[in-house]
């Protein structure tokens, strides 16, 4: 019978503190997984992949060669598995598993169907999230005077977003639709600095949940690459990633905040705030989403105040995580309409992201017609903002600009015609914004409504 060996893992807050990656563990014993659990990942990937070369376990499993062996050893000591092949070198061998095997590993599958990267135990997680938490680099205003030095922010927003930031607490950001606060809060994301390690996966209990998502964990810039300290012998289980920035918008429902069955893979999902442990977390368009705002306002800010998630697996599996992040909520709606008074006294800063001023509403016009090689015309632009802004009593949104260009370029290249900033390209833009070509006559809610949804 196979026996158990749940040996704790040594814990990142002891491995040396320059290094983002824990180092590799050397013995099985070092994974701090139980050797069951090890023993059948093995296995099962023979039993997919049928005869398997020693590397490729390595590859596909994400253990070192060392680790390997001493599980096949054991492996083949069980006569679960046996060496197919020898080539001259050491880990130039193939193992298959035997008649038994088969049928052992074939039991496995049916229980649980994953075969992927070994995963980290959650104390070991715990710790991980922990130590980057305490070893974040704190934003400084010269990094946000940097990010911003188009200066299309009043200053008194940047410097509610910087202090926001620095401290950690919530963020609300409230506004018109197409203010661009969508816009701001993923720039803020950008802004963070460092790298984290994200595992793999992750071991609750008895079951397996992945973590690492390479469309929400992105590489490192090569500049971040060129400042990391080198660690070449790093735990593969682990993968070193930029601060993640984890958007939610109107689909939220309140299934998708625990772990997701992932019933083809024999796995759970991580459910977004665990996705965005040591990053920001956005809840756009908040009073969208198919559950009440209050709610998801709730179920965020107290995971981020105490710093942990209590969690649920479909078999009824409770479980403590850690949560520590950055949470940003956006909404066009007014926030007193969306979050009783006790929810809107425990967010840290409100920050109102308005109309711009004419003047910024200029400089992000001519902007955006020299990156999209658009002919620019002051006249043309003095029109659109005095006669049809001002006109129709329509506020300059930040999204506006990108929006009209965008149209005038569409038009230009249907017609085979290079595209110009004039007062007729400006006009069969702005017409094409509206439901039936109509313009809006006035400031009525009516019509700031109809634009914002042509523009988002």
């Amino acid at each position: 019978m196979l026996s158990l060996d749940p040996s704790p893992y040594a814990s990142p807050a002891e491995t040396e503190p320059g290094h983002a990656l824990p180092p590799q563990p050397k013995t099985l014993r070092d994974t701090g997984l139980p050797q069951q659990l090890v023993v059948e990942l093995i296995a099962k990937a023979i039993y997919v992949g049928g005869r398997t070369h020693l590397p490729v376990l390595t590859t596909k499993l994400h253990l070192s060669i060392n680790v390997l062996r001493e599980a096949l050893d054991f492996l083949v000591a069980e006569h679960v598995a046996e060496v197919a092949w020898r080539g001259e070198s050491d880990i130039d061998v193939q193992y298959q598993l035997t008649a038994g095997g088969k049928q052992r590993a074939s039991a496995w599958m049916e229980r649980c169907r994953y075969v992927g990267p070994a995963p980290v135990t959650l104390e070991v997680y715990r710790a991980m999230v922990e130590r980057q938490a305490s070893l974040a680099p704190q934003l400084c205003a010269d990094d946000l005077a940097a990010e911003f030095s188009d200066d299309l922010l009043p200053p008194s927003v940047q410097q509610m977003l910087g202090a926001a930031m620095y401290s950690g607490r919530t963020m609300l950001l409230y506004g018109p639709s197409g203010g661009g606060k969508t816009t701001l809060a993923r720039r803020l994301g950008a802004m963070q600095q460092g790298l984290v390690a994200v595992p793999h996966a992750l071991m609750v209990g008895q079951d397996i949940i992945q973590v690492y998502d390479p469309a929400l964990h992105r590489a490192p810039l090569p500049r971040q690459v060129r400042q990391a300290p080198e660690r070449r012998s790093g735990d593969p289980r682990w993968v070193l990633c930029q601060r993640p920035v984890v958007a939610l918008d109107g689909d939220l429902s309140e299934d998708m905040l625990d772990p997701q069955p992932d019933v083809p893979n024999g796995c759970y999902r991580a459910p977004p705030q665990l996705m965005a442990n040591n990053g920001l977390l956005i809840v756009d368009d908040l009073g969208r989403q198919r559950m009440a705002s209050t709610d998801v306002f709730n179920r965020f800010s107290q995971a981020q105040e105490l710093q942990r998630s209590q969690l649920s697996l479909a078999g009824g599996y409770h479980f403590s995580a850690p949560c520590r992040m950055r949470l940003l909520f956006a909404t066009s709606q007014a926030p007193e309409a969306l979050l009783d008074t006790s929810a809107l006294r425990r967010v840290g800063y409100k920050i109102a992201v308005g109309a711009l001023s004419a003047a910024n509403y200029r400089a992000l016009f001519r902007q955006g017609c020299l990156s999209a090689g658009v002919a620019y015309d002051e006249p043309a632009l003095r029109y659109l903002i005095d006669e049809l802004h001002a006109g129709g009593g329509l506020p300059l949104l930040a999204s506006g600009p990108q929006e009209i260009i965008g149209r005038i370029v569409d038009f230009a290249g249907f017609n085979g015609e290079s595209p110009r900033l004039t007062v007729a390209t400006i006009d069969q833009a702005w017409s094409s914004m509206f439901a039936g070509g109509a313009r809006p006559a006035s400031i009525g809610g009516d019509a700031i409504d109809q634009l914002a949804q042509h523009i988002l």
